[in-house]
């Protein structure tokens, strides 16, 4: 169900970008068979993915099948004088191994097999797939979205006392060396969810099937319902409403693309070294080239799932996803990417999600109801406070920011206790081992 309805949003989303005279996130993706990709390493990390159906042996021919592909397109390219300045070099062979997997399914595999490599194939699109949709989804917030709410939403923060202004001086005075580690974090947010998908998946070839809740359901459900949220509360960042959108980017990025400088739009250069003015908030016009894309922090929202999903991991893979979400929240805040309170929106949307996740997974019953009802209602109620009080919460900031702390917390705490409650459930009773019989003592 969850695939037929990301294919469907695909499909709409390419109607809708035909409509702005853009190519959509199908046609970037089919492009990508012959031109440089924009990202190799995700399309290596699809092909990871897809490659958990596959046998070891199987799995050593896609590498070095995608390898020797890409060796040719090299080849191709520097004979052809062809510059890759707007893509990667590599990448290419990926995608071909992962359709000719598909081809292998349709012409050589039969039944549980050929369903099996099938959903091996669509797990590596739809990773590929998010990245070309996120782009042109955030193409059409900018075209569609002329106000911003960034006022209310820069309002509201005081009450958590502005933290993307505190971080965003802090990841300043870091330098580069600070500024770059956070900048490949916050980049290769994808291939870290890969990582902890193939420790979740790594069974697959073995047991000839897919678990039934892992990382990817999540990552793709997040990817289809929280960009409606950003057509509902658009928002394009401190960074763009309040500084030029080129504080870091020109001085310090060894990765980053440059961005387009927002400064005449701005309510002033305010970012990071001076915090906003509590005044009346209203709805301010925005160009229209940046994304509204940031209530919910979904940047956030990712890194809560890798965070939840490698729990159950060995101790490498649950430091690992501790710190790419504390990594992800100082990114986020630091760049002036996000206000404090699209985070605590992001937790909590991404909380409701697994837990609607894991309740259609095992069935529904009060408790998974109770939660996803409750987690529910505490992201509307965040979303209408910050709209529609958001100058009471900066005038009393001692008891707007600890409800806004505790309402996160009671959904945290809430989706932890009911879900360890549901392992208690699950969990396979222990038989004590018989024991001998005594045997009569012979006189």
């Amino acid at each position: 169900m969850v695939v037929v309805a990301a294919l469907g949003f695909l499909v709409a989303l390419e109607l809708a970008a035909r409509r702005y005279g853009v190519p959509g996130p199908v046609a970037l993706q089919v492009r990508e068979v012959i031109s440089a990709p924009k990202s190799g390493g995700l399309l290596y990390a699809a092909m990871a993915l897809t490659m958990v159906v596959l046998t070891w042996r199987e799995r050593f021919i896609a590498v070095g099948t995608a390898i020797g592909v890409d060796v040719a397109f090299l080849a191709v390219r520097w004979a052809a004088d062809a510059r890759t300045t707007d893509g990667h070099p590599f990448g290419n062979g990926a995608l071909w191994v992962i359709l000719g997997c598909a081809v292998v399914a349709v012409t050589r595999r039969t039944g549980r097999e050929r369903v099996l490599l099938l959903k091996g194939v669509g797990l590596g699109l739809l990773l590929v797939a998010g990245r070309k949709t996120g782009d042109t989804w955030l193409l059409i917030t900018s075209k569609t979205r002329p106000a911003v709410l960034d006022q209310y939403v820069a309002t509201a923060d005081h009450a958590l006392g502005n933290p993307s202004w505190l971080v965003g001086r802090i990841v300043t005075a870091t330098g580069p060396i600070g500024f770059n580690v956070l900048d490949f974090v916050y980049g290769q947010l994808a291939v870290a969810a890969v990582v902890v998908a193939l420790y979740q998946l790594r069974d697959v070839a073995v047991e000839r099937r897919f678990p039934r809740h892992h990382l990817v359901r999540t990552f793709l459900v997040i990817g289809l319902l929280g960009p409606a949220f950003y057509m509902i509360f658009p928002v394009v960042g401190p960074i763009f409403a309040y500084g030029t959108g080129t504080e870091h980017w020109s001085a310090v990025s060894l990765w980053a693309p440059a961005m387009p400088p927002s400064e005449p739009w701005a309510v002033a250069d305010l970012w990071p070294q001076t915090l906003p003015p509590i005044s009346t908030p209203h709805p301010m016009p925005f160009d229209e080239i940046t994304p509204r894309n940031c209530m919910p922090s979904l940047h956030t929202a990712w890194a809560t799932a890798i965070f939840i999903h490698s729990r159950k991991g060995p101790r490498l893979l649950r430091h690992a996803g501790t710190f790419w979400l504390i990594a992800t929240l100082c990114a986020t805040l630091g760049f002036g990417y996000h206000y404090g309170v699209d985070l605590i929106a992001g937790v909590v949307f991404t909380l409701t999600i697994e837990a609607a996740l894991r309740s259609l997974d095992r069935g529904w019953d009060r408790s998974g109801i109770r939660l996803v009802v409750y987690g529910a209602s505490v992201f509307a109620a965040l979303l209408v406070s910050y709209r529609w009080l958001p100058l009471r919460m900066a005038e009393y900031p001692w008891v707007s920011g600890p409800l806004l702390l505790l309402a996160m917390t009671s959904v945290v705490h809430g989706y932890a206790r009911t879900t360890a409650l549901w392992s208690r459930r699950t969990a396979p009773a222990r038989h004590p081992e018989p024991q001998p019989r005594p045997q009569p003592e012979l006189i």
